[in-house]
């Protein structure tokens, strides 16, 4: 007993948010109504040494931000409906191309290896970008303004990393286009070296006045008819994986409409409540000196909670 009192203050400390005490001299059923109230009704926000019952809610969170997924076979629009996302909901857009597009500017070793990839119209191994996404979902921008992950995950590994990560999305947005159109668009695409825009000769060409733009346009080496199969082939063999991890976010949109016909279901989508995540499990300590009536109250809190 002298040894527990030596000790439980320093314990409590550490948990003074979300403890509840419980007079132990009470019957084991008093005792356990109390409990069991404190536990359903979740973390208090008052004094932790009040009874359950007068315990104060806790204070209500801000709205939570948006934290998007976009996906799609390349070509099928994605970097369009980012740019009207980023507008309308002020999200931090993330696109794993444009970094390792960065890394391969740089010519460091990840670019290499990266550049090796892309112009096979191969993917890039998850070792190579998962961290780097992970770094950079958990910068303050990100927390604070929410976050647009354009592209990423891209196989079921990816997105299972994620989950380990704790990374949990609110809306996913998923864009579906015939192949044989991706391919007609992947061939007319140019990008810009400076901004990272993306122009289309024939359905979204850059403006032709302004001469100093047209001359820095680049065709990636990974937008040819040839990549570009290999591209989709390998879209089409990890989007149902990575589809799995998120149906209950998931809306799918037709990526063949105008931008702003897209844009006004993808915008109505993800002003919508976010779905429910599953039921949060109970974690629970529960502490007393030696003879308090733990196990007793153990065996009914199991009982009740599971």
């Amino acid at each position: 007993i002298t040894m527990y009192h030596e000790n439980v203050s320093s314990i409590i400390d550490n948990y003074k948010a979300i403890s509840c005490s419980f007079d132990g001299t009470k019957g084991k059923e008093e005792i356990a109504e109390g409990i069991r109230e404190f536990i359903a009704a979740g973390p208090p926000g008052g004094d932790p040494a009040a009874p359950a019952a007068e315990a104060k809610p806790a204070t209500p969170l801000p709205p939570p931000t948006k934290k998007i997924i976009i996906a799609g076979a390349p070509a099928s629009g994605k970097g369009t409906q980012c740019e009207l996302i980023v507008e309308k909901f002020g999200v931090v857009h993330i696109s794993t191309g444009d970094a390792l597009r960065a890394e391969v500017q740089k010519g460091t070793e990840l670019g290499a290896k990266a550049k090796e990839c892309m112009d096979a119209g191969a993917l890039v191994p998850d070792d190579l970008i998962i961290n780097i996404v992970k770094s950079r979902l958990a910068q303050e921008d990100c927390q604070t303004k929410g976050w647009l992950l354009d592209g990423f995950p891209r196989t079921g590994a990816q997105a299972a990393a994620m989950a380990e990560a704790g990374i949990e999305a609110s809306h996913f947005v998923l864009l579906e286009v015939p192949d044989e159109i991706l391919v007609e668009r992947c061939e007319g695409r140019r990008s810009d070296p400076e901004t990272g825009k993306i122009y289309h000769l024939k359905f979204n060409p850059p403006p032709e006045d302004d001469e100093a733009l047209m001359a820095r346009l680049v065709h990636r080496s990974d937008d040819t008819a040839e990549a570009m199969g290999k591209r989709i082939t390998m879209y089409h063999e990890n989007v149902s994986s990575v589809i799995g991890n998120y149906e209950h976010i998931c809306r799918k949109f037709d990526g063949t409409a105008g931008k702003n016909d897209i844009f006004a279901k993808v915008e109505a989508f993800l002003e919508g409540a976010p779905a429910p995540p599953p039921p949060r499990t109970k974690k629970v300590m529960i502490c007393g000196a030696p003879a308090s009536g733990k196990g007793t109250q153990c065996e009914l809190i199991v009982e009740k909670f599971g």
